[in-house]
């Protein structure tokens, strides 16, 4: 089977831009790439190793009415599977980590495993679309950045495998103490914790004070990129170069099926879907203002190292700051958050005034 048989472009899709080769540096999840015509084989190769999840067609049918595909409406949720995937290898394979054609880690392929859209696969779309019931979101609906978040911090918990916690900061708070409540789990023993921290960066624009802060976050170690889009579409970014964002694009309408072992040649050809070696570019200024920023600390000496870069580089910079760290809660915000069932759905509410657009169902609204 050929593998261009599984792709399918939406009309909304933009053409792959090839990355500038004079002009750098180039951060790519807090890896920097300063001389790019040199290193732009590198380079290709640490962007095909991400794990690319797009639209699919034809998996087993979801919700009323029975859907076999999330075309049109499943952009975010393919954002959000992209960053826990990043995440996981991450943590389990190693940032510098390389895919391959020939790639068969047993460790990636249970990763993959793990995002095919089948009902046993923890994060699958059928997981993820019926998770949001519990944010008010039925199946079809669409997502923003912070629904993702809240519905992947409630997945993890139970998938023993990965190893890993997710928390998300509320009201652009990084609260320290309940990171390591949620993270020490004994005296010495860390588990690893992807940190989501949710923004609103402008009403309906990005602000432009808000740009370096954005591109400063690709530069630290731990980051894992970043949800969010530009108006109409939910996209995945990964770095920048000057004024650009670099992105993952998920409106790529793909077949349903399963990677296995890799032991014929069409596992192989469903293997390659999961990869692109290109990579979109988008000015900053153009991106939707709700976003949120990701990273992983796989210890508790990469959480103190970041908390200390947040601040250094973050707060106390001539950076306009895009959200604060706090050892605890500010007492005045207990009863409120207490009032709160344990979704915190409540509390970014701002994030999700999500509304379809009936004349263009290829794309999610997120703004």
């Amino acid at each position: 089977m050929d593998y261009m048989e599984y792709l399918t472009y939406d009309s909304g899709d933009s053409d792959y831009d090839q990355l500038p080769t004079e002009n750098g540096p180039i951060y790519i999840l807090g890896k920097c790439y300063n001389n790019p015509k040199q290193e732009m084989e590198v380079i290709r190769g640490d962007i095909q190793s991400k794990i690319w999840c797009t639209y699919r067609r034809g998996f087993v049918p979801i919700g009323s009415p029975q859907l076999t595909s999330d075309k049109g409406w499943g952009c975010m949720l393919r954002c959000g599977q992209m960053v826990l995937a990043q995440a996981l290898v991450a943590l389990h394979l190693g940032r510098d980590w390389i895919w391959t054609r020939e790639t068969r880690d047993p460790t990636y392929l249970k990763i993959i495993e793990m995002f095919e859209d089948n009902r046993k696969s923890p994060f699958s779309i059928h997981q993820i679309a019926l998770m949001g019931n519990s944010e008010d979101k039925k199946v079809g609906e669409w997502f923003g950045p912070n629904t993702i978040a809240q519905v992947l911090k409630k997945l993890v918990k139970y998938d023993d495998w990965g190893s890993i916690d997710i928390h998300v900061a509320l009201d652009n708070v990084v609260v320290t103490e309940e990171i390591l409540e949620l993270c020490e789990v004994e005296k010495q023993i860390w588990k690893p914790v992807l940190l989501i921290i949710p923004l609103r960066l402008g009403l309906t624009d990005i602000n432009p004070i808000y740009i370096p802060g954005l591109k400063k976050c690709f530069e630290l170690p731990g980051n894992v990129g970043m949800i969010g889009g530009r108006p109409n579409q939910a996209l995945y970014f990964i770095g920048y170069v000057e004024n650009e964002a670099l992105f993952l694009d998920p409106h790529t309408a793909q077949r349903c099926g399963s990677v296995g072992n890799k032991s014929n040649e069409e596992e192989i050809e469903m293997d390659e879907t999961f990869h692109q070696r290109f990579v979109n570019r988008i000015d900053f200024k153009h991106m939707d203002p709700s976003l949120a920023v990701c990273f992983l600390c796989t210890n508790r000496q990469e959480f103190d190292a970041l908390i200390e870069r947040f601040q250094r580089e973050l707060i106390d910079s001539d950076i306009q700051p895009l959200f604060e760290v706090s050892k605890r809660r500010p007492q005045e915000w207990q009863s409120y958050h207490s009032s709160i069932d344990g979704s915190e759905k409540a509390t970014n509410a701002e994030f999700e005034n999500l509304e379809p657009n009936p004349s263009d169902d290829e794309f999610e609204i997120i703004v």
